[in-house]
């Protein structure tokens, strides 16, 4: 099998303008989360070549609504498929594999803020610029041409191997992974190739979205007196959610999230909006904001942590106690994953990998969510790992080429050692 391995890595090698070619395809496709038709069109094109069955898996709201990791996105799934591309296998009973990837994207806003253009794919060096060239497209093709070049040598995967290109990951995934695995898409391992600079991801934060709302008494500026200011309210929820956050920072640790981001949990208090006019005394300000949490903490504790700091927040104002905020908890809303690392499963691919890249891979957690989360709930491993990206969900977001060669190769051996092969 290592002279296999060598053939397969050498393909790769000679052949990656063939996959660099692929991603600044794909990152030329705007698939803003919503918007993923063109995509996955693309994507059902791409599985064809190779010879795969491909599949379209409509997501369906009621079967999916009652799951514990349902997380609604509040847009309908109306027209927007996952597609899977399935290489059945050539001995019954081998391991199953599937390689995860979403290919929808945030928004590039505000885009003056880029010096590139984020639908451009373009390249600089060892950069691959463009919104979604990291996060996750490179990782999806990658994927794809790991399996491409077993198929291209004449190597055939014993067993059976999805491609799995999904749709919301970045709100949430209940349409998208959640779906696939509720149709009945489960594998014996699964890997999301999100861009985790080639470290090997077995946890994530658990993760939850709320609002504030917090009413004032409308009134004509030039009559300001007589009225209440909403954002003036909201500033003193404000101030002690931002205390709550820096005290968590200070005191909540994990060490596999603070090993992979830097800090263990974050709250981010995201958005802040009030009134209506410069005229008017703003009747109402909406806070919207995110939580993170370990996986030795709950999301009803969370509920509770976030509501007692707004009602305390409240106290000794008169017209905050008479007009209590209200707290809601919308979209997002995940428990922590933290997937055992001394898995089997785990063990097998970090040996696989440290094997091709020649050096220790790195076991590490994230304190942000992803799409391998929603193995645990069907007794099955997983696990992230993918390239190297700079500006995630910001300005001039890129990947680095080179470290997405090396996921492809690490994934062809993967395949090789896990699901076994057969030559023509």
């Amino acid at each position: 099998m290592i002279d296999l391995k060598k053939q397969v890595q050498d393909y790769i090698e000679e052949h990656k303008q063939e996959l660099i070619e692929a991603i600044v395809k794909a990152v030329q496709i705007p698939s803003v989360i919503g918007n993923e038709q063109a995509m996955q069109e693309y994507m059902k094109k791409k599985y064809e070549e190779i010879g795969l069955k491909v599949v379209e898996v409509q997501p369906e709201y009621e079967k999916i609504r009652e799951h514990p990791a349902f997380s609604s996105s509040g847009l309908s799934f109306e027209g927007r498929k996952n597609v899977v591309g399935i290489w059945e296998g050539t001995a019954k009973g081998a391991p199953s594999l599937a390689l995860n990837g979403h290919m929808d994207v945030v928004s590039p806003e505000p885009v003056e803020k880029w010096t590139k253009d984020p639908w451009g794919g373009e390249m600089e060096g060892n950069k691959l610029y463009g919104r979604g060239s990291g996060d996750m497209k490179a990782g999806l093709m990658a994927n794809w041409f790991a399996l491409k070049a077993l198929l291209d040598l004449g190597l055939r995967p014993k067993g059976q191997v999805q491609l799995q290109s999904v749709i919301e990951e970045e709100a949430g995934g209940a349409g998208g992974t959640l779906s696939l695995l509720e149709a009945g898409y489960v594998t014996d391992g699964f890997i999301a190739t999100e861009p985790h600079a080639l470290r090997l991801t077995v946890a994530h934060a658990g993760v939850m979205y709320f609002r504030v709302r917090v009413l004032g008494k409308t009134a004509h500026a030039g009559m300001a007196h007589l009225g209440v200011n909403a954002i003036s309210k909201m500033y003193k929820v404000y101030n002690a959610l931002e205390m709550l956050a820096e005290k968590r920072a200070k005191e909540v640790y994990f060490e596999l999230f603070h090993k992979g981001s830097g800090q263990s949990v974050h709250l981010n208090l995201g958005t802040l909006k009030g009134g209506d006019w410069a005229s008017n005394v703003p009747g109402e300000a909406v806070l919207e904001c995110r939580i993170g949490f370990i996986p030795s903490e709950t999301r009803a504790e969370m509920k509770a942590l976030v509501e007692k700091t707004v009602q305390k927040a409240a106290e000794g104002d008169e017209w905050l106690e008479q007009n209590p905020p209200q707290v809601e908890w919308y979209g997002w809303t995940t428990e922590a994953w933290n997937q055992d690392p001394e898995h089997p499963y785990v063990q097998a691919f970090k040996q696989t990998a440290e094997k091709v890249l020649g050096r220790e891979v790195e076991i590490a957690g994230r304190a942000a969510g992803n799409d391998a989360r929603f193995t645990q709930y069907y007794d099955k491993p997983g696990l992230v790992f993918g390239p190297k990206c700079s500006n995630m969900h910001g300005p001039d977001e890129y990947v680095e080429i080179d470290s997405v060669i090396d996921t492809a190769k690490v994934f062809a051996a993967h395949i090789i050692d896990w699901c076994g092969v057969e030559e023509d």
